[in-house]
């Protein structure tokens, strides 16, 4: 079937255009009849384009941590009785589809990760470094506690594990011992206090990216659990595809990719029998396929969209 053209919604005076979206579609290899999975609605571009190619028995389930992101998909949608919104982490996939009946019969679904283009550009959401707001950075704000709470009060030694590890900051120590010293005067409670810190302690100024482009990545992954909740989803997301059924996943930094490549390939390989003892019979398969090789966007979609500029997409194929 043809993928029809997508016309970019708008958010107010913004256009909303989903990353590697003609990719994403063509991956999945959407079916009229099918059941597909959104595990990150975001704003709906890539499930609006998904149920332009279901047919009226066609069923996508769609999941958002963001309470903004679910009304806009139960005021965009509510008339379609192929849609269903999950309001809650991917990382509860598995929960759901036992709920629907739709464990192990699942065609397609995508893994859309990060943070969407709305929440950057509400700078009452506290994401950007860009526009001054609260340091909030919660996925789902009627949740947990802001990130404001969490950089008061952690120790200097754990600021710092967090900056290296999920943001590989190369200057984490330096860029923590100014945290403590600067929150022993003012809390730290705006995201511009926080990005203005960075910067005058980091090395390096007329780079890029701004300097604290890693600090705040590290921030948003700690405090939502990002990775924790992805390793999770992955082997729910295996159990849930039916035989022939497709993984699409759509990365934007390194540790994410890095976590997607490794799955994918462990789950290609199948059980591989300890070492120094004889092998009889066939070898069992992975349950995986890998399909293709990694994609990224051209440098047209990058010129349109400079936050695509750091997407990989890989995609596997259930056997």
């Amino acid at each position: 079937m043809a993928i029809p053209a997508f016309v970019p919604m708008r958010e107010g005076a913004a256009e909303h255009r989903p990353v590697l979206l003609e990719e994403a579609l063509a991956a999945l290899a959407v079916r009229p009849d099918g059941v597909y999975v959104d595990g990150t609605f975001g704003r709906g571009g890539h499930a609006e384009a998904i149920l332009r190619l279901l047919g009226p028995d066609g069923r996508l389930v769609a999941f958002d941590r963001d309470p903004q992101a679910v009304a806009s998909a139960r005021e965009r949608f509510a008339d379609d009785s192929r849609f269903t919104i999950v309001h809650g982490s991917f990382a509860s996939l598995e929960e759901r589809l036992l709920q629907e009946g739709l464990m192990g019969k699942v065609d397609g679904i995508l893994l859309d990760l990060g943070v969407s283009s709305p929440q950057l550009d509400d700078a009452a959401r506290g994401f950007s470094f860009s526009t001054d707001g609260p340091l909030d950075m919660r996925m789902d704000p009627g949740q947990g506690h802001p990130a404001s709470r969490w950089i008061n009060r952690a120790s200097e030694e754990e600021l710092a594990d967090v900056f290296f590890h999920y943001g590989e900051e190369r200057h984490s120590r330096r860029i923590a011992r100014a945290i403590v010293r600067a929150r022993q005067e003012e809390p730290l409670e705006r995201t511009r206090q926080l990005a203005e810190l960075v910067a005058r302690v980091v090395p390096g100024r007329g780079q890029r990216r701004h300097p604290a482009t890693r600090v705040f990545q590290a921030v948003r992954i700690f405090i939502n659990r990002e990775l924790d909740e992805l390793q999770r989803v992955l082997p729910q997301c295996v159990a849930a595809l039916a035989p022939g059924g497709r993984l699409v996943v759509i990365s934007f930094h390194s540790l994410e990719d890095r976590m997607v490549k490794e799955f994918m390939r462990q789950q290609s390989r199948g059980v591989e029998p300890p070492r120094g003892l004889p092998v009889t019979g066939t070898p069992e398969r992975g349950v995986l396929r890998p399909i293709g090789k990694a994609v990224r966007p051209g440098e047209e979609e990058v010129a349109e969209n400079p936050r695509a500029r750091s997407a990989v997409m890989r995609v596997a194929e259930r056997r």
